[in-house]
């Protein structure tokens, strides 16, 4: 789709968009003009989003939301869709993302994310929508020889299923472009998302036992889960736990926007990382998470997991360069408003 549109006449199509990334680009994307439509099977997500997407946005920007509880595995729900809206542009966050999961059930996550992704694309397709936006993920570079990541790294040997469907649809939606160069492509590599929207309203709600970081400590802040564990503290890092580029989930949202304005009228495929070019320890967001809710919380050294990686952080100056767009919350930001959306909503979106 190379003709250029302005936000206001341009339809979005969001997969995933009820769960913690997508929820929180949908209030972007509303709030810059666009119209938007939400698919999303709830599977790891909760209609309570849309409702609180709507009360941050205000009425007259709801009103362009329309959401379908629908998977994007259904051709025929995604034919409906298509068909009921004049799609312009896909931003595509539909997918299983738990790394330690991805490794018990790699056949679940092979189907789920990569045969949803080829369904996706042949319905764009044949209703003529040849633009989109792929969440991708930092875990296709594997173990870095070098720091900071540049988008001229190599990719790399993924550690678990969950990285190779990244790895893979990013090959599957290059393929697709060569084919057909009508094809307008941006692979958006994201880094780790943390935080929650200043409102308080929405933010991560895991289901079950938390995989990631910041979750988990919020869950130990509310008194949910009795100590973090920090698995490995013997990394060669300076205070031996695995360091990560940090990212405000408000600032990933925004790259979303950057990268919808950047792509209108083009076509080709490009590759952006979003991450603030800053590594983190793990001990490091446990003390920034310890200030934000004003007491020491508990943390216990567990071994290494294995796949996991020393350090891993990002040069992020190509998407400022090119797109206009900068990471603007630290770490102390990342962890108030993850902890205010915690601590209003112990329970996530129950309560």
């Amino acid at each position: 789709m190379a003709e250029a549109l302005d936000p206001k006449d341009t339809c979005v199509l969001v997969t995933g968009g009820a769960g913690f990334i997508g929820s929180h680009t949908v209030i972007e994307l509303l709030q810059a003009g666009y119209e938007v439509v939400v698919v999303d099977d709830l599977s790891n997500a909760s209609i309570i989003a849309l409702d609180r997407i709507r009360q941050i946005v205000g009425d007259e920007a709801a009103a362009r939301l329309t959401f379908y509880e629908d998977n994007i595995l259904d051709r025929d729900a995604m034919n409906r869709i298509f068909a009921a809206h004049a799609v312009d542009r896909v931003i595509h966050f539909a997918g299983f993302k738990a790394v330690g999961e991805s490794v018990k059930k790699p056949v679940e996550y092979y189907h789920n994310n990569i045969e949803g992704t080829l369904t996706l694309v042949d319905v764009m397709r044949q209703h003529g929508c040849k633009s989109i936006i792929f969440s991708s993920s930092s875990t296709v570079y594997g173990d870095p020889d070098k720091l900071p990541l540049t988008e001229e790294s190599p990719k790399k040997t993924c550690t678990n299923p969950y990285g190779w469907t990244k790895w893979m649809i990013e090959q599957i939606l290059t393929d697709i472009h060569a084919a057909d160069p009508e094809w307008d492509v941006v692979l958006l590599r994201y880094f780790n998302p943390i935080g929650a929207h200043p409102s308080g309203l929405i933010g991560e709600d895991p289901k079950g036992i938390p995989n990631n970081l910041v979750p988990y400590v919020a869950q130990v802040a509310v008194g949910k889960l009795p100590a973090v564990q920090v698995f490995g503290d013997d990394y060669p890092t300076p205070d031996g736990t695995g360091v990560r580029d940090y990212i405000h989930v408000v600032d990933l949202a925004k790259g979303h926007v950057s990268a919808l304005a950047w792509m209108n009228g083009k076509t080709g495929v490009e590759v952006f990382n979003l991450g603030t070019g800053t590594g983190s320890s793990v001990l490091d967001v446990i003390k920034a998470f310890s200030k934000a809710c004003d007491k020491e919380l508990p943390y216990v050294v567990k071994p290494r997991r294995g796949g996991d990686i020393a350090a891993n952080w990002c040069d992020a100056s190509k998407a400022e360069r090119e797109m206009g767009w900068k990471a603007q919350y630290d770490l102390d930001d990342m962890c108030r408003d993850s902890w205010n959306w915690q601590s209003h909503n112990p329970n996530g979106f129950e309560g």
